[in-house]
């Protein structure tokens, strides 16, 4: 067994530390967050029931804002979790911004909709507005 200095260790710890602090820093990927937050508008909109729906437009919605969002559900899968902030945050272009916002519009009527058909439209809507993105 090779004994380890105590200089060693802590020049072994001091480079696991980095390591760890560049995944947690880093850089958003919008266009993957912005793909994933589509791909789950298109479940939602091809779900068999409105449990469905709105079970992935809370994805679509995790994805589109972020943990800090007013709508993030904590209890609800995030699928951007190790993209970024969201894709709302991330976004820094005014055009980009703007058209996510109408697509969080959407999948938050299609949330609030208790009409099945009503809700896979807004899903749809959704998806469609994000798909200009990708």
């Amino acid at each position: 067994m090779r004994k380890v200095t105590g200089m060693a260790f802590i020049g072994a710890l001091a480079a696991g530390a980095f390591v760890m602090s560049s995944a947690a820093f880093a850089a958003p990927q919008l266009e993957k967050e912005i793909s994933a937050a589509a791909d789950h508008a298109g479940y939602a909109a091809g779900a068999s029931d409105i449990n469905g729906v709105h079970m992935h437009l809370h994805h679509t919605i995790n994805c589109l804002e972020g943990p800090k969002g007013a709508d993030f559900s904590a209890k609800d899968v995030n699928p951007c979790a190790s993209l970024g902030n969201g894709a709302i945050p991330d976004s820094t272009d005014e055009p980009t911004t703007s058209a996510l916002n109408d697509a969080l519009t959407s999948a938050k009527a299609g949330l609030a909709a208790t009409d099945f058909d009503k809700a896979r439209d807004d899903a749809s809507d959704t998806k469609a507005t994000l798909d200009t993105l990708k």
